[in-house]
C-alpha cells in the first residue's frame, strides 16, 4: 500500500485490487489516484491507500493483454513482409532451389557458421526476387 512517505509517480504501475487490474498512474484528482490501463484505454479512480506497486508477474500480464489487444486491433492475420530482413525468408512450396537454400542455411546454423547462413538467406532471397516475384 501506498503511504504518504511515498508519493505516486506518473506512469509508475500499480496494482488496484478494487478492480484487481493493474494501472498506470496519471495524476490524483481530489482524493482519488487516476490510473489508466497498461496501453492506453479509459482511466478510472482507485483509493490511493489501496495502491501497491504491481509485482512482475502482473505487469507483464497487463503488458502482455495490452499488446495482444493492440495487436488484435491492427489485424494480426497479416503475413510478414517478404522484405523484412529482420525474418530469415522462407522456401517457396513446391521450389527445389528454395529447398536447396534452405537446407543449405539449416546446415550453415546447425553448424554455427553465421556467415554461410547469411549468405543462403541472401542467396535464397535473391533467387525469390528473381523467379517468385509476382
Amino acid at each position: 500500500m501506498t503511504t504518504k512517505s511515498e508519493p505516486l509517480e506518473p506512469g509508475s504501475l500499480l496494482f488496484d485490487p478494487a478492480t484487481s487490474k493493474v494501472g498506470e498512474y496519471q495524476a490524483k484528482a481530489g482524493p482519488y489516484a487516476m490510473l489508466r490501463p497498461v496501453g492506453g484505454g479509459r482511466e478510472w479512480q482507485a483509493d490511493p491507500a489501496s495502491l501497491r506497486p504491481a509485482t512482475l508477474r502482473e505487469r507483464l500480464s497487463a503488458e502482455v493483454g495490452a499488446t495482444n489487444r493492440h495487436t488484435r486491433a491492427a489485424g494480426a492475420c497479416v503475413p510478414p513482409d517478404p522484405e523484412d530482413l529482420s525474418r530469415p525468408p522462407r522456401p517457396v512450396p513446391g521450389c527445389r532451389a528454395c529447398l536447396a537454400l534452405a537446407e543449405q542455411r539449416d546446415s550453415a546454423q546447425a553448424s554455427y557458421d553465421r556467415s554461410a547462413e547469411t549468405d543462403a538467406n541472401v542467396l535464397l532471397r535473391q533467387h525469390q526476387r528473381r523467379e517468385h516475384r509476382a
